[in-house]
């Protein structure tokens, strides 16, 4: 019986997955394996955090030596070794030793092609003139990175994209010292995400340190004095070092030239089975083009999970398994500092751009009981079909436990699930870990609420047309604290508590559109206004995801400095200080966090030093107004794990 003879190029998920999983269903089978550099299998989503020091050791990043992995599966392991032409008429490829230049050829039975996408270097005018611009895609890059850090005297760094790679750059750049510019095109970072749920992430690096430059757009780079002075279309900036991580493009030069059929942005097409249009070709990883799971629309979606299964997949089919992969949901997750962002399924930017008839619900829900300590809150976009409940995709922004949420929502989407599915979602239960009602199973209820017409949901992009409208009556029910804290113009006020009672104000001929602080309270608002004959919509998110999206936590240093810079009896260095008086409001479900506050701050002397612990990054933004407002002094604020740490000097008396 003649032995299968396979070659794969390249290694990393897709050709390591696959050449692992063949030789364990074919012990006889004769596999060759070529990578153009030096490593077959590498943590290459774990290069930015040896950059920036999280991982100290370079050896932690290699998953498999060639010499380990050639032991161990019996495969012929070429290194430095580049596949330079595919010959399908004879089924042979053309493999050029990077060492010695020279060239030879090799038959194959099957071919299976990995080689992965290249960063994308923008057409920027002095990008190639010098050595101190990278990219990042493997280790070598992070060596050299690492190396220039460590080596020469840099303190200014540009990063120009705000995807993955660049945020997370942004951040183990801040760790490795430096100072940090991070220069979008966009109007926001994260691209999979939603503006929205961008503008939480946003803040959260600016508080963190990072300059963010959106809508921004390099125009030139030049070396002058030994520092890059970096042209853009809003002014100069000056940076000791960049990295360029504007994106990837499927490396498929090779393929192209075969003849093999190419579709997105030169990416390799292929079946469900991940065979290309030649039957003896398969391909997988960042430089193929599948089906999108939730739409059915073809996509390049360049992941390492997704190169996993499609490794595993085409092995499966050479040996003869009939086995299918039937799409990516694009689930990923990604560390902002101590933040944990998650997304899986279509956003809303897609939902809308291919017709689906969606809507979508904003919900915060605590990671854990709020009555055990250290709770904060998450937040949670779900996309749904409007007609089936069926859950199309979800977004969530949080700290710990954000990543089990949405795994649970990818599952949810890949089963086909609905929204009263995750309503009665069994999952588990302690005040260490969740609440009784789950954050996923929070979004199954108020979607649920929308579906069977229990409450008319509108929205953030919805209001600058509401304000000017007359015929309509904009409620804010929040209590009077919160209200005078910051609202929304042209909101006025009726606490929730006081709404029966003062109905008569309201104009039953008008429909009454309502917020609150996250919903909740809107929610039960409009189930009051709806059962007394009232056309009612409640606002979701309520206040703070509105917040969210229009404050401007620059606009706010600004003018919180001009507040710090005044007189003062009492100095501080941002370390060690003494607190007078300590309030504790992790966890806090609104409007408590407003009403203690008030409560510590009337009964606190002039000069007390407040030491506020709160989980809600709104309410730190209300801090933060409230110093303004009243003359006091925002000494120092931190964030760690979603917990904010607030340092208040009360200047003035009641």
């Amino acid at each position: 019986m003649k032995r299968n003879k396979v070659l794969i190029v390249g290694g990393v998920a897709g050709g390591a997955s696959a050449a692992a999983r063949l030789r364990r269903l074919d012990e006889a089978a004769e596999i060759i394996m070529f990578e153009k550099g030096g490593y077959i299998s590498f943590a290459n989503c774990g290069l930015p955090y040896y950059i920036g020091g999280e991982i100290k050791d370079k050896t932690s990043l290699y998953l498999q030596t060639p010499e380990g992995f050639a032991l161990r599966f019996n495969i012929d392991v070429r290194v430095f070794s580049e596949v330079i032409e595919i010959r399908r008429d004879i089924k042979s490829v053309v493999v050029r030793d990077m060492r010695s230049g020279e060239t030879y050829s090799e038959t194959y039975d099957k071919l299976v092609l990995s080689p992965g996408a290249e960063p994308v270097r923008p057409p920027i005018d002095g990008i190639k003139n010098s050595d101190k611009i990278f990219t990042l895609r493997n280790i070598p890059d992070a060596l050299r990175i690492k190396e220039y850090i460590d080596s020469a005297d840099i303190h200014d760094a540009v990063i120009v994209g705000g995807g993955y790679i660049g945020v997370e750059m942004a951040e183990n750049l801040c760790l490795a010292g430096l100072n940090v510019t991070v220069v979008e095109m966009q109007d926001q970072v994260i691209a999979p995400l939603d503006f929205d749920m961008a503008a939480e992430v946003s803040r959260y690096i600016e508080e963190n340190g990072v300059k963010l430059m959106l809508k921004t757009s390099v125009v030139s780079v030049m070396e002058k004095e030994g520092k890059l002075n970096i042209t853009t279309d809003r002014g100069l900036i000056i940076a000791d070092i960049i990295i360029l991580a504007v994106g990837v493009r499927p490396e498929t030069e090779i393929a192209k030239k075969a003849g093999l059929e190419t579709g997105i942005n030169g990416a390799l097409v292929t079946d469900e089975h991940m065979c290309t249009s030649d039957p003896d070709i398969y391909a997988a990883g960042d430089a193929v083009e599948i089906r999108e799971y939730v739409s059915g629309r073809r996509a390049v979606i360049p992941l390492a999970g997704p190169a996993n299964k499609q490794g595993r997949t085409i092995a499966d089919n050479i040996c003869g398994i009939d086995s299918r992969y039937e799409g990516s949901q694009a689930s990923s997750v990604l560390k902002v500092f101590d933040m944990t962002v998650a997304a899986t399924g279509i956003n809303e930017k897609t939902a809308k751009r291919l017709g689906f008839d969606y809507d979508k619900v904003f919900t915060y829900s605590p990671d854990h009981a709020t009555y055990y300590p250290g709770a904060a809150n998450m937040s949670v976009k779900t996309i749904f079909d409007k007609k089936t409940g069926k859950i199309l995709g979800a977004q969530i922004v949080g700290f710990n436990g954000s990543d089990k949420r949405c795994d649970i929502m990818a599952t949810a989407i890949r089963f086909g699930a609905t929204a009263s599915d995750l309503a009665k979602l069994d999952l588990c239960y302690a005040p260490p870990y969740s609440s009784a009602k789950d954050p996923v199973n929070m979004a199954g209820y108020v979607i649920e609420n929308i579906l069977f017409d229990k409450v008319k949901n509108f929205h953030w992009h919805d209001i600058e047309k509401l304000v000017n409208d007359k015929n309509v009556i904009l409620l804010d029910t929040r209590t009077k604290a919160e209200y005078d804290h910051g609202h929304i113009e042209g909101f006025i006020n009726i606490p929730l508590d006081k709404l029966r009672s003062e109905l008569e104000k309201l104009d039953k001929n008008k429909p009454v559109y309502v917020t609150c602080q996250i919903g909740l309270r809107g929610y039960i608002a409009c189930r009051i206004l709806i059962q007394n004959g009232f056309d009612c919509y409640n606002l979701s998110g309520g206040y703070r995801l509105y917040k969210s999206i229009f404050g401007t936590l620059s606009e706010n240093k600004e003018r919180i400095n001009r507040i710090q810079v005044k007189e003062t009896d009492r100095v501080f260095q941002g370390k060690g200080i003494c607190a007078d008086v300590s309030l504790d409001l992790c966890g806090s479900v609104c409007p408590e966090p407003v009403i203690r506050f008030n409560k510590v701050f009337r009964q606190a002397k002039k000069g007390d030093m407040i030491k506020i612990f709160v989980t809600d990054p709104a309410f730190a933004g209300d801090i933060e107004k409230l110093c303004l407002r009243t003359g006091n002094r925002l000494i120092e604020k931190t964030c760690k794990n979603g917990i904010y740490e607030l340092y208040i000097e009360k200047t003035k008396k009641n």
